[in-house]
């Protein structure tokens, strides 16, 4: 099935053509690779050369190794799981620039908005009307109601990102509002005004939404993002 690789880029080759194999269908999920022992000579490797792809691809989420006496490499069904711990990762170390992430959630948020006011039903209005003033109650109480106001913001954009009904956009979503907090606490220049703006940002989507008006939506979301990416562009600097 393989093919020797070159030495002066070895793990990267066995890497590739493994990947390619599960990829193009060649081999399956819950497949075993074969031996250590055959893979090393089809692919004219080192043991260690080969472990240490065999690494990356179980870093990949493409391979699940396993040990003992019926251990071995077995090809992994595919899911958005790999993607989204990867995400998480990049989003609570503050590894992606503030300019990225507003870029990325511009159009995320803007494509989520947009789809959940399409397909929008009488359930999904009143879920969103009931966060909506559960965030009001939060506000009511001052300065000590922030942290539960921005965690319910953040159950709105969760129910949005199922009412859109694409998995990826629910998967890469939940990534980002479970971890973006490390942002919000370092750059946000956190003030009363600023709670009342970002609820009225809210209200104003839920309404859109409600009325299945996606290009309103759309709108509302992505200006919300510009805006609020601003302020923290702003601290930082």
């Amino acid at each position: 099935m393989f093919k020797t690789v070159k030495q002066n880029r070895a793990y990267q080759d066995v890497v590739e053509q493994i990947q390619e194999a599960i990829m193009d269908g060649s081999l399956v999920p819950g497949r075993q690779l074969p031996a250590e022992r055959e893979l090393k000579e089809q692919f004219g490797v080192s043991r260690g050369t080969l472990r240490e792809a065999l690494r990356v691809l179980e870093q990949k989420g493409l391979i699940e190794i396993r040990t003992g006496v019926a251990g071995g490499s077995i090809i992994r069904e595919a899911n958005s799981e790999t993607l989204s711990e990867n995400l998480a990762l990049l989003i609570r170390n503050r590894a992606v620039s503030l300019q990225d992430l507003a870029e990325f959630r511009e159009g995320m948020d803007g494509g989520v908005a947009a789809l959940a006011a399409k397909r929008c039903t009488e359930e999904d209005r009143i879920t969103l009307q009931s966060l909506l003033t559960e965030a009001e109650t939060h506000i009511k109480k001052g300065r000590k109601g922030w942290d539960s106001f921005v965690r319910t913001d953040e159950q709105i954009h969760m129910v949005l990102a199922r009412m859109s009904g694409n998995k990826l956009y629910i998967a890469v979503l939940t990534s980002v509002y479970h971890n973006i907090h490390s942002y919000y606490e370092n750059y946000l220049p956190w003030s009363k005004a600023l709670i009342q703006e970002n609820y009225l940002d809210l209200c104003n989507i839920v309404k859109a939404v409600s009325a299945a008006d996606a290009d309103k939506a759309r709108e509302i979301a992505q200006n919300h993002v510009r805006r609020f990416n601003a302020y923290m562009e702003r601290k930082q600097a």
